[in-house]
This record gives C-alpha cells, sequence and structure tokens, in this order.
C-alpha cells in the first residue's frame, strides 16, 4: 500500500533533500500497511482466544432422545437472517471452587460444585420479551438417573434438594432434572462461576441496586444500609450470594436480591455502546467467555454474537422475573416444593 505523493518529484526539491518526500511518504505508507497486516492478525487471534475460552458440554449427545420434544417451528416463506424463534436457555451459577479466585470469591476450600442459582430463561418469538423464572435451590424434587460424566448412571433420588442435581451430575444432570419438573426441553444450557460473574459486572463499570432493607449478611461478607448502590464485582456477587441477611433467611429472599442484579445487569449493559469501544468490546467478551460453560450449540463465539445480536430489540423494561410458586415442604419446613396447579400452569405457558 502506498500514499499518494504530492509536491516535488524525486528528482531533487528545493531544499536539495533529494527524494526525502517520496520516501518518508513510501515508508509511512508501508508501516501502516504493515500495522494493518498485524491488526488483521491480531482480530485473528483475539477471535480464536474468545473461542478457545468457552467450555462446552455435549448434553445432547449425552440425554438422546429421552427428553421433552421440541416445539414445532412455525413455517415461513422466508427465513430469518438471525434466530427469532421461541428459545428455552437454562441458567446456573455455579459455587465451584476450582481455582484461587473462585476459592476466594466462595469463601472456602471445598472441592466440588453446586448450582448455587438456576434460572429458566424463556425467550419469546420475535425475541422482544422474555420470563426469567428462578428455581429455588432448596426445592425438593424427583431426581431422575442421569448418565454420569465418568461412565454408568446415577439413581433415581425421590425427596432430593434441587442443586445436588449439578453435584452428582455435572450439567447433564441438571439439564434433565429440570426438564423433568418443569416438561420444557431445554434448548441451550449456560453456566457462570464466582470469578466468571464478579470480572463481568467490573468489565460494565459495576451496576446500580437499590435495596429495601439493611442487609448484614456473615455469610456473604456484605453490609448495606437499605438504599441504592454502586457494586463491584466482589460486592455484586456477595449480593447474589446473600440470603440469611434479608427476609426469613430463606432462599427466597436470595432469589429476589438475584432478580433484581439481573434487571440492574440488563439496564447497565443497555445504557453503554459496547460498539463505539472495541476495546471495551474485547475486555467484556474475554470476561464473559471465559468464565463461561455452554452447551456444544452455543460454545462458539459466532453462535453467541448471533443470540446476542437476536436480542437487540429486548430492553430491561420486556423481561419478566417470577419465581416458580412453592410452599413449604411437610417433611421438612427448611425446605419447599412446587405448589401446584400454579407451578404446571407456569411452565405450561413457556412450552
Amino acid at each position: 500500500m502506498f500514499l499518494p505523493v504530492t509536491g516535488h518529484d524525486s528528482d531533487g526539491d528545493e531544499g536539495g533533500h533529494t527524494g526525502r518526500r517520496p520516501t518518508v511518504l513510501r515508508t509511512a505508507g508501508l508501516t501502516l500497511a504493515a500495522l494493518l497486516v498485524l491488526a488483521t492478525g491480531a482480530a485473528g487471534w483475539a477471535y480464536r482466544h474468545l473461542d478457545n475460552n468457552i467450555t462446552s458440554v455435549d448434553i445432547d449427545n449425552a440425554l438422546g432422545d429421552d427428553r421433552p420434544p421440541k416445539p414445532v417451528a412455525t413455517p415461513s416463506s422466508s427465513a430469518p437472517a438471525l434466530p427469532g424463534g421461541a428459545l428455552n436457555i437454562l441458567v446456573l451459577g455455579s459455587d465451584s471452587r476450582s481455582g484461587e479466585e473462585n476459592r476466594r470469591l466462595g469463601g472456602g476450600d471445598s472441592s466440588g460444585a453446586r448450582s448455587d442459582t438456576a434460572m429458566v430463561v424463556h425467550l419469546d418469538a420475535g425475541r422482544t420479551a422474555a420470563t426469567v423464572v428462578s428455581i429455588p435451590r432448596d426445592t425438593l424434587v424427583t431426581r431422575p438417573s442421569c448418565p454420569r460424566p465418568s461412565g454408568g448412571s446415577t439413581s433415581v433420588a425421590y425427596g432430593s434438594m434441587f442443586n445436588s442435581a449439578y453435584a452428582v451430575g455435572g450439567p447433564v444432570c441438571a439439564v434433565k432434572t429440570v426438564e423433568s419438573i418443569t416438561g420444557v426441553r431445554m434448548d441451550h444450557y449456560v453456566e457462570i462461576d464466582f470469578s466468571g460473574f464478579a470480572r463481568l459486572v467490573d468489565a460494565l463499570g459495576g451496576v446500580t441496586v437499590t435495596t429495601d432493607e439493611d442487609i448484614d449478611d456473615l455469610d456473604s461478607h456484605l453490609r448495606l444500609k437499605a438504599g441504592t448502590h454502586h457494586l463491584d464485582g466482589t460486592r455484586a456477587l456477595a449480593l447474589a450470594r446473600t440470603r440469611h441477611g434479608v427476609g426469613d433467611g430463606s432462599d427466597l429472599g436470595r432469589i429476589g436480591l438475584q432478580q433484581t442484579l439481573v434487571k440492574a445487569l440488563l439496564e447497565r449493559i443497555a445504557a453503554q455502546d459496547l460498539f463505539t469501544d472495541p476495546a471495551k468490546v474485547y475486555r467484556v467478551a474475554d470476561t464473559v467467555t471465559a468464565g463461561l460453560t455452554t452447551d456444544t450449540g452455543l460454545d462458539s463465539l459466532a453462535e453467541l454474537t448471533r443470540l446476542g445480536q437476536s436480542l437487540r430489540g429486548l430492553t430491561a423494561s420486556e423481561v419478566r422475573t417470577v419465581t416458580m410458586p412453592v410452599m413449604r415442604a411437610p417433611s421438612d419446613p427448611n425446605r419447599v416444593v412446587a405448589e401446584e396447579p400454579e407451578a404446571r400452569e407456569l411452565w405450561e405457558s413457556l412450552r
């Protein structure tokens, strides 16, 4: 690539600097060309790096056909450029202690992980509205037999805590258990761990939330006065994990805080025009993908980008957050069970 040359030609000029201007301009042009090549290479490296960040699990292959049916797609005369049909995504926040940062943020050094947070995200056809349904982790359920990652299967477990599914069978068992109790097929699976969530909040510049009561939770190490607060990643994670400092100390109080955080994150993302700041786009993407585990249908930057682009018309005001209807378990006042027929009617509305 050469820049156009103006002024005196290379045979000489009034200052006696024969060939200097063309030489400088040619050097600048070659330098710019080299930078463009390097930038292109860096973009390719960045893309591969982000792709390699993502951990994936082949849930479809593991579960086979023993699942709720896929919804029948409505015929269309022309295929949309982006996916636009209804979609159900199981989103889990895991309390994995793997890695020093997760252990520090999780407040312990125990091995293994549980699904500390579980939400079924239902995207309406057209992707302009969504319903986020939280499933209390203390819900007693019938946990189905699940394939183990190492081979074999787990036994059916009656009256088992919902979050035990992830502990005994990982993402595959978590998905199968959700499908078993809801009758709704999960089209995708997304999991983020402690450190991934905290780093995402920091990459977005924090989140602003309003609490209706004072919070003082020794377990999550969070103290907040009632009111509006701007939280960094560590404090936002503490809020998401707070349980004993709000309400009656049950998981239901924590779910309310988590739903507040979901709305705050959506509003924070909407308020930032990330596409005008490529460096920030990369930081956010690097943060998100580094703490992410997905099913194999979402395990590439291209697929995640397509999903994100299909949600451009979705605003925080069109996201409804609800909790699966539950009641105290007759067998244990510290646990809950699905309240019927309300729970069944909710799940039927998402099929």
